[in-house]
This record gives C-alpha cells, structure tokens and sequence, in this order.
C-alpha cells in the first residue's frame, strides 16, 4: 500500500499486478508441498493398483493357458470331453473368486 501512495496512481495497476503475482506464487508454494506432502500415500496406492493389475493378468493368462491345454488334452485324449464343462467351471471360479476378494481389499 505504502508503495502505491508513493508511485501514485500512473503505478497503481503495476502495483496491483504485483501483488496478485506474489499471491499466486504463495498460493503456488502451499498447494506444491501439501501435494508433496499427501504424494507418498498416493504412490503407494498406484503401487498397490499396478500390481493388483498384475496379478490379475497372471491369472488371466495362466487361466487360459491352463484351459486350452485341459480342452485339447480331454479333447484329444479319446473320451473324456464331458470333463470339459467342470474344468472351464472350475476356471471360472477362480477367476471369480480372485477379483471379488480383489475388489473388497483394494
């Protein structure tokens, strides 16, 4: 305020300007450190996520594998392709049962 009284009112918007610009930059500064601040609880959860994704393709992947090499194998093997809807069902299952428990703890 002193500064403007003493530039006068050809100054007076400068002088505002300035000011908002260091309101900004002080704004800036405590947004940045509570972010910095709340940062290590946020990349723990992305951690978490990422490796919940993780297993959760594992799963995928082995599931499939493992169907695939059930259907040929009964399916090929002479016979035994009444097993087939329990193996996939079984699969199912799994898979089911992984992503509920999944769900509730992440």
């Amino acid at each position: 305020m002193s500064a403007r009284r003493d530039l006068g009112p050809d100054y007076e918007d400068a002088v505002v300007e300035s000011f908002l610009d260091k309101m900004g930059q002080e704004i800036d500064r405590r947004v940045e450190q509570r972010l910095a601040q709340s940062a290590p609880s946020s990349k723990h959860v992305a951690r978490a996520q990422t490796t919940a994704d993780g297993q959760r393709l594992a799963l995928a992947i082995v599931s499939i594998a493992l169907g695939t090499i059930a259907t040929l194998a009964l399916t090929l093997g002479g016979g035994n392709e009444s097993m087939l809807i329990p193996v996939w069902i079984g699969i199912i299952i799994v898979n089911v049962v992984f992503n509920a428990n999944r769900g509730k703890s992440g």
